[in-house]
């Protein structure tokens, strides 16, 4: 990392990302790299969005609500942001709960279909 900065091809190595998210990521506004030129340059403040960015789509956040919460910090604080993320979790893991207890039918009710073939071939 030269001059603490990142170039677009170290940005894509560093978060493992294609060149193609990484350019619509800056598309839709979540990230403002430096421009040189036809080069691009990311610094810390890039680089910890797009370690938020990726961390919120770890957990399953849209964009645009990603989006949104980063709009927060710089239009209203850290506190305001810190809020906002909270009641996000809060709905996330509704959203993840259901998603787990759905994944479980599905595989209880493979399991005894799996079950049943097995036992008709002895």
């Amino acid at each position: 990392m030269s001059n603490n900065r990142l170039s677009f091809k170290e940005m894509c190595t560093e978060f493992e990302v294609t060149p193609r998210t990484l350019r619509y990521y800056e598309y839709i506004e979540l990230l403002q790299p430096d421009r040189e030129g036809r080069s691009r340059f990311y610094g810390a403040r890039e680089c910890a969005r797009m370690k938020l960015i990726m961390r919120g789509r770890k957990f399953g956040f849209p964009l645009e609500e990603i989006r949104q919460w980063l709009l927060i910090y710089e239009d209203q604080g850290n506190e305001a942001q810190m809020a906002t993320f909270v009641e996000m979790a809060d709905r996330q893991m509704s959203e993840l709960q259901q998603q787990r207890q759905q994944l479980d039918e599905a595989m209880d009710e493979l399991k005894s279909l799996r079950d049943q073939t097995a036992k008709s071939l002895e």
